[in-house]
């Protein structure tokens, strides 16, 4: 539920076609995503994700990774003006990362909580303003999904089975409806989705 603040909780994933947001390999395994995650609609699509975003909520292993990957792309003037724009984004924005095994931040603008993902979007959602963008964390997503707690999904669907690796929605979530707010297909056959909870 959207709180008096008004901030909204959304989530962005990658999925193949049988619903997995990594491969058969593991959790590092996204070689069926690879071909599409630079293009023009998903590019695209990143930036419509975190315009309107104040804080990320990540999990640990996403944290280290994209602030690995996107901290030299700010300041990369070859990189794609979409690209600098995430990255930039991502390095200013209020970062949130739940992990159990992390002590301090090490990064700027970033606080470590050890606390259920449902008790940290409450408290987030009951000050500041802007979304609160849960980003492409699936450890995240699926209890913020099981405790109904999202308001957005923001999903880039890409045309492979993976035939094996983690999916985003596990048997036994409640049951929710959501409206089809913006659609794109790309030339590669690739859809950039979003989803607001229709409450």
């Amino acid at each position: 539920m959207t709180s008096s603040t008004g901030r909204m909780v959304t989530a962005n994933l990658s999925l193949t076609l049988d619903g997995r947001y990594n491969g058969p390999g593991g959790p590092g395994d996204f070689s069926a995503f690879a071909p599409y995650v630079t293009s023009e609609v998903a590019r695209n699509h990143m930036t419509r994700m975190w315009e309107s975003a104040t804080t990320a909520l990540l999990g640990r292993a996403n944290a280290e990774g994209f602030m690995g990957y996107w901290s030299p792309v700010a300041e990369d003037d070859n990189a794609d003006p979409r690209d600098r724009g995430y990255a930039k984004w991502l390095l200013n924005a209020e970062k949130v990362v739940l992990s159990r095994t992390l002590t301090e931040a090490p990064w700027a603008r970033t606080r470590v909580v050890n606390a259920p993902a449902a008790d940290v979007v409450a408290e987030l959602k009951a000050g500041g303003e802007g979304d609160i963008l849960v980003n492409s964390s699936a450890s995240v997503i699926k209890p913020l999904l099981a405790a109904d707690l999202l308001d957005r999904l923001y999903l880039m669907i890409f045309p492979e089975i993976a035939g094996g690796g983690q999916r985003l929605f596990d048997d036994g979530l409640p049951a929710s409806k959501w409206t089809l707010t913006h659609q794109e297909a790309g030339a590669l056959g690739e859809l950039a989705l979003t989803y607001d909870r229709a409450r």
